[in-house]
């Protein structure tokens, strides 16, 4: 899809979603069942889907799940209506040979609300192209059912729709899909923005990640950024042991269920690094950089 249409796309339909989760303030739309549903599969589709799947296990290749798994987990995720597994996965991986510098697709160095939401509609020079989603996913690019899955993942959005409406009607509609999705797009923007700009820096990157706790708290574990982005490699965020990661202990349960292997984990020598107490500044670019291949 050509860039220009695909942002006018993402900031219609952005829009539109934001509009119908207000549906939940309609009398006899909220119900606890309601509410728990929206959480339960907020979990389901953000926890696994974007943050398991798409993120550690596809763009960072942090752990190894059994094909089958792999490719349950990758359609559940696209229900978080965040693109596909290929699209998403090129941008976090530019994102990381770039970050917080020219090149970024949603860089903080352009500010909180660029970096946050305002990336996805505005002109965004950024944003991949065909050509660069084969370069940066080759491992991907060539997946038949990745390749399928964009046209695929209708048939997965119509079956949960059908299935929320049987059970439980428009409430289960309005929670279950529109406030859903809401709250997962912040959480998982949160980590862009806030997570590159309040918190703690225990690492010395070349970017502007925190760690930040409240971000953790929301998106399962993908707040300690400071952390992620010193170890992009890691299966495990939270690497004191007050820094709670959800997504790490599913990745656990996984594994004593022989269902992932190949879990990757910094070595003790470089967790002994010294913090430091304050963002380093990152200079913008003036030449576009080759992309580091660290994830």
């Amino acid at each position: 899809m050509n860039v220009t249409i695909r942002r006018w796309t993402n900031g219609v339909g952005i829009g539109l979603i934001h509009i119908a989760a207000l549906a939940a303030f309609i009398p006899g739309m909220t119900h606890w069942s309601s509410v728990a549903v929206a959480f339960v599969l907020l979990w389901v589709t953000g926890g696994l889907g974007i943050n398991l799947c798409y993120h550690r296990v596809l763009t960072h290749r942090s752990v190894r799940l059994l094909k089958p798994v792999e490719y349950i987990l990758a359609t559940i995720g696209t229900l978080s209506l965040q693109g596909d597994p290929v699209r998403w996965v090129a941008i976090h991986r530019k994102h990381h040979a770039y970050a917080d510098r020219e090149g970024d697709p949603h860089g903080r160095d352009r500010g909180f609300l660029w970096s946050h939401m305002d990336w996805l509609y505005k002109p965004n020079d950024a944003l991949e192209n065909e050509e660069e989603l084969v370069r940066y996913v080759p491992d991907m690019a060539n997946d038949r059912y990745y390749r399928a899955l964009p046209y695929l993942q209708w048939a997965a959005h119509f079956a949960l729709a059908g299935l929320l409406f049987a059970f439980g009607g428009w409430s289960w509609i309005v929670w279950g899909i529109f406030v859903r999705l809401v709250v997962s797009y912040h959480v998982t923007w949160f980590v862009n923005s806030a997570a590159h700009s309040l918190g703690y820096r225990t690492y010395v990157t070349r970017d502007l990640s925190t760690n930040c706790w409240w971000v953790a708290l929301l998106a399962w574990g993908e707040g300690w950024h400071n952390n992620h982005h010193a170890f992009p490699y890691s299966a495990r965020h939270g690497l004191k042991w007050f820094e709670v990661d959800p997504t790490w202990w599913s990745v656990q349960t996984l594994k004593f269920l022989r269902l992932a292997d190949s879990i990757k984990l910094p070595p003790r020598a470089a967790l002994q690094r010294k913090p430091v107490p304050v963002p380093i500044p990152v200079p913008v670019a003036t030449t576009r950089q080759q992309p580091s291949r660290g994830y």
